[in-house]
């Protein structure tokens, strides 16, 4: 461990030792930047506000496995303990990062929540629960999945109604007992509405047909379908830097993707009715667009997420709130990179295997920054 990040851990006092860079968020992407940045000696420390290493892929359903089979899932300078073509549990994909950190000693300090993130002086400010980070570059490697989306007017449904965003939901023990109506048809949306009528609750499934992937992902020709869609589809084609990647983009950011794993007949051979999308409550109850009144014990509401980056109080986000960048890299705030976001540079960049990639380029974009200074 490098000496400004010694002293980082060390210090609980207000004011911190200045560091070149700060990464904020310890999942995949911010480890990655890490490994690249220690790997050539600079010094940084890596902030996350869980209790351990991999824990935001711990607090999801119990039953969640990856869409990428082991041998797209490993990280730099480390692959996947597993059979290449398993597709790992969540859990699974939560250990291999604690100890992707621990054997390449990545200065990470857990338990670390950031409250704001401002510039003093031309230097970065990063202000936690544990005192204040001062660095010359910040890397925000934080997910476009980080606060719950509910509609407002869930706020007028019956309290007799259990409501579940997907981010709280683990596990069938947690609906009361009775009829469940999840909330968007995304993957998690079938997954978990899947998940509910296979556990003797009748399901209704709102939201879009979103569509789905031709092949079963986990069948012998998925698997080789896969590397085909994974390796160049979502990796080389679909990217920022081709004409189709950039048509694309605007239209991914804004609408869920197909389902990858569970597919319609799945839903149907197990209960699950599709209905319209949702527009509102009436008498305490969900409002279907069709008029329907639903009658229903539980709610998972699969609404997706906002960016959560309202602690980043510097004016780089654009009309739509999302952080204005070229594949990570903020022109106008030199120092500022993110990682882990949608389509950051190509659709790959969320997933597992895009991390390492993304990683490697806002190290680069580090360092000769760092050799220019």
């Amino acid at each position: 461990m490098h000496s400004a990040a010694k002293s980082l851990l060390r210090s609980i006092g207000e004011i911190i030792a200045p560091v070149h860079t700060v990464v904020i968020g310890a999942g995949q992407s911010g480890l990655s930047v890490g490994y690249y940045l220690a790997q050539r000696g600079h010094d940084l420390i890596i902030l996350d506000q869980n209790a351990r290493v991999g824990d935001a892929w711990r607090m999801r359903w119990d039953s969640l496995r990856l869409f990428t089979p082991a041998r797209y899932d490993g990280l730099a300078g480390m692959p996947f303990p597993a059979d290449p073509d398993l597709f790992p549990t969540k859990d699974e994909m939560a250990d291999f990062l604690e100890a992707y950190a621990e054997r390449f000693s990545l200065p990470v300090r857990t338990g670390v929540k950031v409250d704001t993130l401002t510039q003093e002086n031309g230097r970065f400010v990063v202000a936690t629960n544990a005192g204040r980070f001062e660095a010359d570059n910040v890397v925000v490697a934080m997910s476009s999945y980080q606060t719950p989306r509910i509609p407002e007017y869930a706020r007028e449904l019956s309290p007799d109604i259990r409501q579940l965003h997907s981010s709280e939901y683990r596990r069938p023990s947690q609906f009361r007992s009775g009829d469940v109506l999840v909330v968007g048809a995304g993957n998690s949306g079938a997954e978990i509405a899947l998940e509910a009528a296979r556990n003797d609750h009748r399901t209704w499934l709102a939201g879009r047909d979103v569509g789905h992937v031709p092949f079963r992902i986990d069948s012998a020709t998925g698997l080789v379908l896969n590397r085909l869609v994974l390796r160049f589809v979502f990796h080389r084609v679909l990217t920022v830097d081709t004409p189709i990647g950039r048509r694309a983009r605007p239209k991914m950011l804004a609408h869920s993707g197909p389902l990858i794993r569970t597919r319609p007949e799945d839903l149907s051979r197990a209960g699950v009715k599709r209905v319209a999308r949702l527009r509102g409550a009436k008498d305490g109850k969900p409002l279907l667009d069709d008029g329907t009144v639903m009658d229903v014990a539980n709610i998972v509401w699969c609404t997706g997420f906002d960016h959560g980056m309202s602690w980043v109080d510097l004016p780089v986000f654009d009309d739509q709130g999302l952080p204005k960048h070229k594949s990570g890299i903020c022109a106008d705030h030199p120092g500022l990179y993110f990682v882990g976001l949608h389509f950051l540079h190509s659709l790959s960049s969320t997933m597992i295997q895009g991390a390492e990639r993304d990683a490697k380029r806002i190290a680069d974009a580090i360092e000769t920054r760092m050799h220019l200074a």
